[in-house]
C-alpha cells in the first residue's frame, strides 16, 4: 500500500529545489538551460507524485486543483517541445506558493515535520 506521507514529502522537496534553482530569478532562469531543465524535471516529479496520493488525501484538500496538477504533468511530459517558459515562470512565481503552503498545512495535520 502507498503512503501518501512519502509523496507529500517528496512534494515539498521538490517545491525546495524548484525554488533553490530558481533563487537568481526570473531573468537567469529564462536564459539558463540548465536551471530550466532541472525545474521542468523537478515539476514533473512533483506533478507525478500528486497523481500516486490517495484518492481519500485528495478528498481531504478539495481546494487544490490536483487534476490541474495531473493536466500539467501530461503537457510537461508529452507536448515538452511547446513548452513557454514564460509561463513555466509564471506557475512558479504565482502557483507554487500556494501549493508549498497546501503541502506544508497537510504534513503538519499528519505530524509530519521538514
Amino acid at each position: 500500500m502507498k503512503d501518501d506521507r512519502l509523496f507529500l514529502i517528496h512534494i515539498a522537496e521538490c517545491i525546495a529545489r524548484i525554488e533553490l534553482y530558481t533563487s537568481d530569478g526570473k531573468d537567469f532562469f529564462l536564459k539558463d538551460h540548465k536551471t530550466q531543465d532541472a525545474v521542468l524535471r523537478n515539476l514533473q516529479t512533483l506533478s507525478e507524485s500528486t497523481q500516486r496520493l490517495s484518492e481519500s488525501q485528495k478528498e481531504i484538500r478539495k481546494d487544490i486543483d490536483w487534476r490541474a496538477i495531473a493536466g500539467f504533468r501530461n503537457v510537461l511530459v508529452h507536448e515538452y517541445l511547446g513548452l513557454n517558459v514564460l509561463r513555466i515562470w509564471e506557475i512558479i512565481e504565482h502557483d507554487l506558493p500556494q501549493l508549498k503552503q497546501a503541502i506544508a498545512e497537510i504534513l503538519q495535520e499528519i505530524g509530519v515535520k521538514l
